[in-house]
């Protein structure tokens, strides 16, 4: 399973700790922020994650955080 999500994080200490959150909340998922992307896509890919448990880890750390549709 893959969700890439559209956020507003800009700075490379916020990315880590949003990162290292979810890493906690969700062991064994691959999670990923691009900075360099005008989205600022968080990619999560891994067997099982509960969409919106994500949306809301995220947005409870003061960001933006929607699924970005195709």
């Amino acid at each position: 399973m893959l969700e890439i999500f559209k956020t507003n994080i800009e700075d490379t200490s916020d990315a880590r700790m949003i990162i290292d959150h979810l890493h906690r909340s969700f062991p064994g998922n691959s999670i990923h922020i691009d900075l360099h992307d005008c989205d600022k896509i968080l990619r999560v890919q891994g067997e099982h994650f509960p969409v919106d448990q994500i949306i809301a880890h995220v947005k409870a750390s003061g960001f933006d955080c929607t699924v970005l549709e195709n």
